[in-house]
């Protein structure tokens, strides 16, 4: 995937989708020839799952659920229990970095697909924590202001594990 913030068109969803595609392809390029031992380390005293297999892993979902669960309403078949909400972050250790990169990215593509085919005033499925049903428009909103964030922690993780910066 080209990493680019310039949209082909102006259009607001041509405009949305080329956002969330530039935020996954930053994702995936603070990851690019880090190593495998790198990948796992969690080098945040406070923040045990924060590694880059365990955002990646973290970033995949949080679409799965967004995209999968809440717009069109499907189950809700993630990681994630009760117990340990977080568990995606958990298991990605056990993970190869390029297989999660590549699920993230077969996931991505099979998104900007949904996102095609849905008007953006389209009403998800399932509420919010508030009862409120979101549209597609502000998930897709959402989605880029989840992964920009973590983008900035992968930024952090990047340069603590190898020196890295950029990108």
């Amino acid at each position: 995937m080209t990493r680019t913030d310039t949209p082909p068109s102006w259009d607001e969803r041509t405009q949305l989708a080329t956002f969330l595609d530039y935020a996954r392809a930053t994702a995936r390029d603070k990851c690019e020839g880090v190593s495998a031992e790198d990948a796992v380390k969690a080098p945040l005293p406070g923040s045990p799952l924060m590694t880059l297999c365990g955002l990646i892993s973290h970033l995949r979902w949080v679409e799965y659920f967004w995209f999968q669960v809440v717009f069109l309403g499907e189950e809700d078949e993630g990681p994630w229990t009760d117990e340990d909400p977080d568990r995606e972050m958990r298991i990605a250790v056990d993970v190869p970095l390029a297989q999660l990169l590549d699920e993230y990215e077969e996931q991505s593509a099979r998104y900007q697909d949904l996102v095609a085919g849905h008007d953006l005033d389209a009403e998800a499925k399932r509420p919010i924590r508030d009862g409120r049903h979101v549209n597609l428009r502000w998930i897709i909103l959402h989605l880029v202001e989840e992964t920009a964030r973590h983008n900035g922690h992968l930024d952090i993780l990047r340069e603590l594990a190898d020196g890295r910066t950029g990108s």
